[in-house]
């Protein structure tokens, strides 16, 4: 969420970033209702200090055995009706600042292109070649099935489109990704974290996933709980609500989580494979840091994310996203891009980005200075570290063969105990 207060301040810098991000915001209702916000607090403030100061004559009299005259208790009666109907429009106004501002977007860093779309977005390097076959390469969806460790038909009977069911040793090779990202990560000073599935609004509106994007989240209705869309919603609450002294900062936490998506706005595309499926699996990188070192510890995160890749032998690139193809609570993203033998293309498995105190905002977590007491909202980062899915996907077109086996990558054979997946095993 942005400050209200810099807003009102900067309302032409904020709507030039706003209309970079392709949203074109007339903010003079806003205002507008944050001056009727500060005239009806300083009436309510100067009406409370005269109901006061008539409520002390009433038990003066009282207390001098007196009758309090009728205009007077009538004016104390007036004064309360007043009060309690101007902090009613007092909270109708600050709903109504509220919805406005849940639906701005971040501000985006002055680093970041400006650009309608990802055609904006900036390449920064590359790590790794691209594997180079002698045979033309299959797709991922095409080796798994084959091989009997990926089957889309029988999770399509069971639950529809945009589902995979795991077999055989493809099953052990989802675990040892995730237990493999999981030691890694924390051979990084990460610290583990297990959290619920299911979050309420509250978890789903400090992230920025309500109002939003309510269209592409799972709800239960009868609970008014969601399933989430990424380990980022519930770890990032944790904190809600809390004062974090300087000395514990940075946190950095790292959770394996199912993920839930309606992929309400990509109808029609990749509907085959592990690419963009209803349900996945995720491990995430979650920081929580002083405002001052934001930038630093996003680059960090990034190098953190493309460290699993480069252990994994898999070649990606990293991309700096454009103004119109950054995520809503953003202000700043890394894409990093792993490549896929099989399509002959770089395709996202992690987003790093640094939301500033956005998030914080919303979910009021703030940061103590112990040198002088000092409070301030402090800045959350997260990225994939990194998405299991595509992963595996990586892994089946990047390390295929000719016979049809797929060889497992050094660092995840002890944790699946064999180093090739076989056809018909």
């Amino acid at each position: 969420m942005l400050d209200i207060k810099f807003i009102r301040e900067s309302a032409d810098a904020v709507k030039q970033a706003m209309l970079s991000r392709g949203k074109d915001v007339d903010f003079g209702q806003l205002l507008k209702w944050d001056e009727e916000r500060k005239y009806l607090i300083s009436e309510i403030e100067n009406l409370r200090i005269r109901r006061n100061r008539e409520s002390e004559k009433i038990g003066r009299l009282k207390r001098e055995g007196k009758d309090p005259s009728r205009d007077l208790l009538s004016e104390v009666n007036k004064l309360r009706d007043v009060i309690q109907k101007h902090e009613r429009q007092l909270l109708m106004i600050e709903t109504q600042i509220e919805d406005f501002l849940l639906e701005l977007p971040n501000i985006p860093d002055e680093s970041v292109p400006i650009g309608k779309s990802k055609q904006y977005n900036k390449f920064i390097r590359i790590a790794g070649e691209p594997k180079k076959f002698s045979f033309p390469p299959k797709r991922h969806w095409e080796i798994g099935e084959k091989l009997g460790i990926l089957d889309f038909a029988t999770a399509s009977k069971i639950s529809g489109s945009r589902f995979a069911v795991l077999k055989n040793d493809g099953c052990a090779l989802e675990r040892a990704i995730i237990s493999f990202l999981l030691d890694t990560h924390k051979k990084k000073g990460y610290k583990e974290i297990m959290t619920p599935y299911l979050v309420n609004q509250a978890s789903m509106r400090g992230t920025g996933q309500l109002p939003k994007f309510s269209d592409d989240a799972f709800k239960c209705a009868d609970d008014d709980l969601y399933l989430i869309p990424t380990a980022e919603v519930p770890v990032t609450n944790i904190y809600r609500d809390d004062i974090l002294d300087d000395s514990l900062l940075p946190q950095k936490l790292v959770s394996y989580s199912a993920c839930f998506r309606r992929e309400s706005g990509t109808y029609g595309k990749d509907t085959k494979g592990l690419i963009r499926n209803h349900q996945f699996n995720k491990v995430e990188l979650v920081k929580f840091v002083e405002p001052k070192m934001s930038n630093e510890e996003l680059e960090a995160l990034v190098l953190d994310a493309g460290n699993v890749l480069e252990l994994l032998g898999l070649s990606y690139r990293v991309m700096l996203l454009s103004t119109g193809d950054m995520g809503f609570s953003s202000a700043k993203t890394y894409d990093l891009e792993v490549w896929l033998a099989g399509d002959s293309m770089y395709r996202e498995i992690s987003s790093c980005s640094n939301f500033k105190d956005f998030q914080a905002r919303r979910m009021n977590i703030k940061v103590k200075y112990s040198k002088d007491k000092k409070k301030e909202f402090l800045h959350t980062l997260n990225g994939s570290g990194i998405a299991v899915g595509r992963t595996f996907a990586a892994i089946l077109e990047n390390y295929q063969q000719e016979d049809g086996s797929v060889i497992v990558p050094e660092v995840l054979r002890k944790y699946t105990g064999f180093d090739i997946i076989m056809p018909n095993k």
